[in-house]
């Protein structure tokens, strides 16, 4: 396998996590509204958490075995916003995350995305921020959570998920602040 080529085992991660979304969207979709059921709410969390664990060892292993190609550059933050982004938006009908969030969010992942093209285009790269970063961790912790969203051992779980989506929210804000300030003091320099 060419470590440098577009299918290396760091895009190939990558590619899993596109390619886990429409059975994840599949296993939430519920065409009456009613509540998802255990089971499948079970098998989504499973494929929502083991897609969005791939996301601490893509950029790991592209980084770590000089596997960084501009194909991964693109995707990595696609798959991970299209992962969130498509789990949170079929959350809505059966009333596990309030559409307001999910707007929210989905607002700030086109803006950001948006803005980083337009600096790309100018010549400008506008790196991953931490701040972003986390806000993805927190946002897939909150989403798995919402995704289960059935009692664990005692634990309410929903209440558990919507506590990391407020998180993520204010860490969704904040980077997205962030990007914009960062694109100003680049382009104004």
């Amino acid at each position: 396998m060419n470590r440098n080529g577009r299918f290396n085992p760091a895009n190939l991660l990558t590619l899993f996590r596109i390619l886990t979304v429409p059975v994840v969207v599949l296993l939430l979709y519920m065409p009456d509204g009613r509540d998802i059921p255990f089971g499948r709410s079970v098998a989504a969390t499973i494929l929502f958490t083991v897609s969005a664990f791939t996301d601490l060892f893509d950029g790991y292993v592209a980084r770590r075995y000089q596997m960084v190609t501009s194909f991964g550059k693109l995707l990595d933050p696609l798959a991970d916003k299209l992962l969130v982004c498509a789990a949170m938006v079929m959350l809505i009908p059966s009333g596990r995350v309030p559409a307001w969030m999910v707007a929210i969010v989905v607002a700030r992942e086109i803006g950001v995305t948006a803005l980083r093209g337009v600096a790309s285009a100018e010549g400008l790269v506008i790196a991953a921020s931490s701040l972003g970063k986390a806000k993805t961790v927190i946002l897939s912790i909150g989403v798995g959570a919402l995704i289960l969203n059935y009692p664990v051992m005692g634990v309410d779980i929903h209440l558990l998920g919507m506590l990391f989506l407020v998180a993520g929210l204010i860490l969704a804000a904040w980077s997205g602040m962030d990007y914009f300030f960062r694109f100003l003091k680049e382009i104004f320099k």
